[in-house]
């Protein structure tokens, strides 16, 4: 009996003892792993190549921030850091031409004056419906000192959209930007053309021609 207990006391011993070398092995590994081992960088993000760049304006000329496209893993990735602007959730959009000029005709309709209407509509407008152009981006909100500061990525614009030869131009609107997203009790026909035009975003309030980053 006494031996039994013998044998079984050092086998308990000899499993502990393992317990404790192997915790010992984990926590000199944990204590290493901040110096030989990164983390691995978050989906669509990383050192992306710099393709084009856009200095913002208002209507007045006056300088408001700028936009830089960059490519990512899944896309495009387009980072935007605007001041001035008013408080709110605004549309924002690649537009088809890069022509931001104020008091301007619209391309095909220059009866139509206004800011920035050189830079046309947005890219794709004639093939699919607002939310669905290329150049339709996720709304922007300006916080009440007027900054606004905001990075995604889109699979839906290439370097190309944006340097093609008449260029493109990045669009800040006026008011918030619905998507086409009305409720039939709201419109039992349907959104209008407005409505799936630029989703009843309003007026062109800040706009910066793409230009490439090299340029």
């Amino acid at each position: 009996m006494q031996g039994r207990l013998s044998t079984q006391r050092k086998a308990r011993t000899g499993r502990g003892a393992l317990l404790m070398v192997a915790a010992g092995a984990l926590a000199l590994s944990g204590c290493g792993s901040d110096q030989t081992q990164d983390e691995p960088a978050p989906a669509g993000e990383g050192d992306g190549t710099a393709l084009a760049t856009a200095q913002v304006q208002d209507g007045d000329g006056n300088e408001v921030g700028t936009a830089e496209f960059t490519e990512a893993e899944d896309g495009l990735r387009i980072s935007v850091n605007l001041s001035d602007l008013e408080p709110g959730h605004h549309g924002l959009h690649v537009h088809e031409a890069g022509l931001c000029e104020p008091d301007s005709a619209a391309p095909d309709d220059p009866s139509e004056t206004g800011d920035f209407l050189s830079a046309g509509g947005h890219i794709g407008a004639g093939e699919v419906e607002h939310p669905d152009h290329p150049g339709d981006l996720p709304s922007l909100l300006v916080n009440e000192d007027g900054t606004a500061t905001m990075t995604f990525v889109t699979d839906r614009l290439s370097e190309e959209d944006l340097l093609d030869d008449d260029g493109a131009a990045l669009m800040v609107h006026s008011g918030p930007d619905n998507f086409a997203n009305i409720p039939e009790r709201y419109a039992p026909d349907g959104p209008d053309d407005d409505t799936t035009g630029a989703g009843d975003a309003g007026d062109r309030a800040a706009c910066g021609a793409i230009e490439a980053a090299n340029g």
